[in-house]
Formats: structure tokens, sequence, C-alpha cells
């Protein structure tokens, strides 16, 4: 008998019809350098100037809009599919222990997974101990020397690293392994709380929880055996999608260092990039997850809003933002995600989920919802390379197209923007401490009136209703898009010292990722191709995205697979490693100890 299946909080079916209408092109000022930092001071201190951007950002064009009328506000987007399916958190690793994973790993693997650590430590080729040896010079800041890699962590404790791999080493000596995630080195985006760590979310100012917490998605690793080597960088309070750090340094996209990572989560995306670790823990509120990964060829995953539980750390962006991994392949994000979305039952939101289950489902529905007129606004390299990928899944693995509409999409980004930009300066009392750019986009944020506010909240509900007509018309469909309409960001060098406040470019980047955030839908990035750069040596990875209906995290890892099996097997000249890449199992092997 089917379980009983229950939806909490879900809205109500109601289809919006809005013809589409592209945007005024942005007419954000762009500036760097001594501009940005002098700029800064005058706008923070000027409200008439605040004004006047947050008039030319359009944030009040939601203002006497009909299409909102009778529309009640959406205040958080929480969607919960439940069907009573819970098992403890012991029972969900051995489930991950004694899954078959051969069926779902490419013939070549170019980057080591999961499973290749877990099995090099079973056989005794090498150790955790080993492999903690070998990485923690790497990304070590407090030594003399530091290496070109450290600038992608903010901290990392020996102590805490030893201790955890010498536990591990001793499980697997004494046959007594948790799992797969046994062993494996993992890092953390600096957003989340970790115990014996600093937490600053890549400002300057000491945020550590004073009670020297963990957040649960970290500690659900950790419990899973996994070694943490340390806390990385982002964008100062994740406002920005570049990862430009003045204030710890910047780290720079390991396939062409030209180029930006993406952020916010970009010291996570270059560590799994780099091959210093195979998974690392982002946050995404505007795409934050999304991006890093497809500026550096990886695999991300966005889950759906409420399900990871990051308890006790306080959210930057409350109805936007969620905590997910970033991977090297399909099944190190498999695996990672279904251990940190193991159900928090302290944690209001979380404790609704049911427990993660296999993406290895039977009968599921292959149905790409495509708005063209969307879709069609990425670069053309761009959207070339992902149609590419359609094509192959509809002619080799029978996926099926629907055209789809979706009303208000660039009122509903504004929506989006004016949202966040409220949230994230809620939770910062001072801003004459952050750098240049955030002054500045606090300081206009922070000039939002209620009416305004709630105008995006009905937005965000009109969104949502329409895409429970959608999904409802169209089950188990996946809305693509390309993750970013551009290939990746290149910087000017005085961008690295004071930042750069280009809000053109950020909106452009976060064309196609922030639907997701504000609607609470899941949604997966994965690498589709690579493009010759502008600038630089090393070609630029772009990233193909997935967004499915709430709760839809194991069919979007299916579809995640299906497009891993095109890059690797389809694709002209297969996956690209970065010549930066560290084949750290490798140099592990040679020197494990006796």
């Amino acid at each position: 008998m089917a379980a009983h299946v229950q939806w909490t909080g879900r809205p109500a079916s109601k289809e919006h019809e809005h013809p589409y209408r592209a945007p005024p092109a942005p007419s954000n000022p762009v500036v760097r350098g001594l501009p940005l930092y002098y700029g800064a001071k005058i706008i923070t201190s000027s409200t008439l100037i605040q004004n006047l951007l947050w008039g030319n950002a359009g944030f009040d064009s939601l203002r006497n809009r009909a299409e909102l009328e009778g529309v009640e506000p959406r205040y958080e987007p929480l969607v919960v599919k439940s069907s009573g399916t819970r098992v403890s958190t012991a029972e969900a690793l051995q489930m991950l222990s004694n899954e078959d994973w051969t069926s779902r790993t490419p013939s070549e693997k170019l980057y080591p997974s999961i499973l290749d650590y877990h099995e090099a430590y079973k056989t005794g080729r090498t150790t955790p101990t080993a492999v903690a040896k070998v990485l923690l010079p790497l990304v070590r800041r407090d030594v003399e020397i530091p290496s070109k890699h450290s600038v992608a962590f903010l901290s990392s404790k020996v102590e805490l690293v030893m201790r955890a791999a010498e536990a591990s080493t001793k499980r697997y000596e004494e046959g007594k392994s948790l799992g797969p995630l046994d062993g494996v080195p993992v890092a953390v985006k600096d957003e989340e709380d970790v115990t014996g760590y600093p937490k600053c979310v890549g400002s300057k100012l000491d945020l550590k929880d004073k009670h020297d917490a963990t957040s649960y998605c970290v500690k659900a690793w950790q419990d899973a055996g996994a070694v943490l080597i340390g806390k990385t960088n982002m964008h100062e309070y994740g406002m920005d999608t570049t990862n430009n750090n003045p204030n710890h340094g910047t780290p720079l996209n390991p396939h062409n260092d030209t180029y930006y990572c993406g952020g916010s989560s970009g010291g996570s995306a270059y560590a799994v990039g780099a091959g210093l670790v195979p998974v690392a823990i982002g946050n995404d509120g505007g795409g934050s997850i999304r991006i890093p990964s497809a500026y550096c060829g990886l695999y991300g995953l966005k889950p759906s809003h409420g399900r990871v539980s990051i308890r006790p750390t306080s959210n930057l962006a409350r109805s936007n933002g969620v905590a997910g991994p970033l991977a090297a392949n399909m099944v190190d994000l498999e695996i990672s995600y279904r251990v940190m979305a193991q159900p928090d039952l302290q944690e209001p939101d979380s404790a609704l989920f049911d427990t993660p289950s296999s993406a290895v489902t039977h009968g599921r529905k292959k149905v790409l919802g495509i708005f063209t007129e969307w879709f069609d606004r990425a670069d053309p390299a761009v959207r070339q390379a992902c149609m590419n990928v359609i094509d192959y899944l509809t002619s080799k693995l029978d996926y099926e197209i629907v055209d789809i509409s979706i009303p208000m999409l660039h009122e509903g980004q504004t929506a989006h923007a004016m949202t966040i930009l409220c949230e994230i300066p809620s939770g910062v009392s001072s801003l004459k401490d952050l750098t240049p750019a955030n002054q500045v986009l606090m300081s206009v944020g922070s000039k939002t009136l209620g009416v305004d506010f709630l105008q995006a909240q009905k937005m965000r509900m009109l969104l949502m209703q329409h895409l429970a007509h959608l999904y409802e018309k169209h089950p188990g469909m996946i809305i693509v898009t390309p993750t970013t309409p551009n290939a990746g960001w290149n910087f000017d060098l005085q961008d690295l010292k004071y930042g750069c406040s280009n809000g053109n470019m950020s909106l452009r980047s976060m064309e196609y990722v922030w639907l997701a955030n504000f609607t609470g839908c899941p949604a997966i990035s994965v690498p589709a191709a690579y493009l010759g750069p502008e600038k630089g040596t090393g070609r630029i990875p772009i990233g193909f995205m997935g967004m499915g209906e709430w709760c839809s995290e194991d069919e979007l890892l299916a579809f995640g697979y299906d497009c891993e099996r095109y890059l690797h097997d389809v694709y002209e000249n297969g996956r690209v490693k970065p010549a930066t890449y560290v084949e750290l199992l490798e140099a592990a092997t040679t020197q494990a100890e006796p």
C-alpha cells in the first residue's frame, strides 16, 4: 500500500497569465577602487543619495501593480511533502553503506569521490590521518608561507583536524567504519557555526556563537565521521555573487585565475574545484551554492526551503537562504546531502520533512519545462551549451519537453532582491566596519518601506501559486535553464583591494537562480560545458540548472546523474580538471603510515 502523502504549506494552484516583458537595461553605476572607498562614506551618510539609488534600482516598481491586487502576501516559502517516512540517523548511515553506487558512477572518474576515499581507507592504501597530514599545509593560513590554496580558507584548527582523522583511522583499523563519509575531508562555509572555530561571515567582525555550538548540518557530517579541514572564505555577509573579499583575500577560479570563483560560497567552491575536498557546505540565498558551482565546474544542490537544519545558527536571509552541498561528483552530492538533510527534530521546519531517500527512483517522470523567452536571455554560447544537454536528455534518455510560462519574472527578481536586502542588513548592527560595496548595498536596502516589502511578498505568493499550477499540470516536471546566463565573471585587479559595486552584473548572474530561493523550491546546478575565456588561460565552466517541485530532491539528483553521463560520455573532450588541481588522495597514498 502506497504511503499517504501530506502537504504542509503548499499554496493553492492558480495560473497567473501575464505576457512576457523583457526588463529595461539595468542602470546601476559601476564603481571600483578608491572612488568606491570614498563614495561609500558619502552614500552611507546621505539619506538623499540612498533614496536616489534605491529608486534607480527599480525597487519602487512593485507599487500600484494591478497584477498584485487580491494576492495575499507570503512571508516564507516553506512547503513540505511528507509521508511520515523517517529512520534514525544510524539507520540512514547504514542505508548509505549498503547501497550499490556502481551504476551511478561514471566509467572514467576525473575527480576522486567520497567512495574512492572510503575504498582507499578500507583497503589500507591510505588513512584519514595521512590525508589530513598532506592537506593541512595546503589550507592553513597560520604558517610563515601559506600555500596558494590557503586563501580559500579562513581558519583551520590542526588539533581538531588531527583528532578527528586519528579517530577515523582507528575505526577503519578496527573494522568499525561509520559509512562512506567516514574519514573524508570536508570543508564548511564560514556562515555556519563550528565548535572551536571563529566566525566572521567574511567580515572583520567577531560573530562567533557565544555557546560555541556547531550547526546541525555540520554536526551531521561530523557524526558520520567526516573530517572537517576548516572553514572557508566567503563574500562578506553573503552579499554578492563573486566572493570578492578585500578583508581576507579573494580565492580565484581554479580553472582560470583571471575569473572569480563565484559567491557567496566561493571558498567552498574553490576547495572542491581544486581537489582539496570532495564536498563542502555552502549557503544559498540567491544562488550562492549554484553560481560558484557553475563557475567552478561542480555539482551544487540548493535544497527545499527549511529542509536542512542549521540550528542554532541564525539564518542571514531567513525567508530565502538554505544550506546545501557543493560536490566534485554526483555521488558526492547525493551522499553528502542525504547525511546533512536528516530531519532535525529540535528544529520546527526540518522536523516536518521525511528522511531523504535514494536517487534511484523507479518510474519517475522525465519532463523538462522550458520558458523559451527567459531561457533565450542567456549569452548565445551559454544557451547553446545548455541546449546540447537538453538534446541529449530528450534524444537518448526519453525526457519530454513542455513549453511553460512564468509571470512577472523580472518583477519577481526585483522582489527577491528587495527582500534579501532587508533581511541581511537587519542582522548588522553597524555598517562602518564592512567593505565599501556592502556599506552601499546595505544602506540602500535599508530605505525599503513597509508597503514595498509587502508588495514583494505578494509577488512571492503569486509566483508560488503559479508554480503550484505548473507542477500540478505537469507532474514530475523539472524547469531547466542555464545556471547563469554568462560564462563566468572576470575581474579588474583593483577590485581585489577595495571590492567592486557592479549591480548590473550581479543581477545578470542571478537571472535564473533567484526563483528557487524566493519560492522555496529545490534546484541543482551541474557542469554542462567549457568555453574559451575572454581573459587568461583555462576554459570556463558552464552550469546547467534544474528546479523541481517542493521536496523533489530525489528526482533532481536522478536528473543530475543523467546530466553527468552527458558530460563524461558525450561532451567533446569530456570533463575538464583545472591545472591547479591537487592530487590529494594520490599524495596521501604514497605518504600513508605503515
